[in-house]
């Protein structure tokens, strides 16, 4: 008697029963698709970061070459930076600082991301009596 006993707690021991390999597969059913898509977000805003990143330094780029040589008062207003940037454009505007004699320029670089496209603006004043 003592030896079917022990037998028993073995048999009860040596696996799974169905209902727990059940619960097992709907949990992990749950989960996966789950973190998955956790996943895909994170990849998606890693993406559009890069992107903004990019698009900053580009308008940073332009800004400083428009103000530095002056270009600001004969240049077009708007390009793109289709060399090395695809889909990145650039435009600006200027406008007069109020109380003095300098000039505001804005410089906005758009670009496409996930069907959409975005933008960043960055400004700076100008001397207008430089010429």
């Amino acid at each position: 008697m003592n030896i079917s006993k022990s037998r028993q707690r073995i048999r009860s021991r040596a696996g799974f029963t169905f209902a727990e390999v059940l619960a097992a597969l709907v949990f992990m059913a749950i989960v996966i698709p789950v973190a998955l898509q956790g996943i895909s977000v994170a990849s998606r805003a890693g993406i559009g970061a890069e992107r903004k990143g990019i698009a900053v330094q580009l308008a940073a780029n332009m800004l400083n070459q428009l103000s530095i040589s002056n270009l600001w008062q004969t240049a077009q207003a708007s390009g793109t930076f289709e060399q090395d940037y695809p889909g990145y454009t650039w435009s600006m505007q200027q406008q007069a600082w109020p109380g003095g004699a300098m000039q505001q320029l804005t410089l906005e670089v758009t670009y496409p991301l996930q069907g959409r496209v975005f933008a960043v603006e960055l400004s700076t004043l100008v001397d207008d009596s430089v010429q």
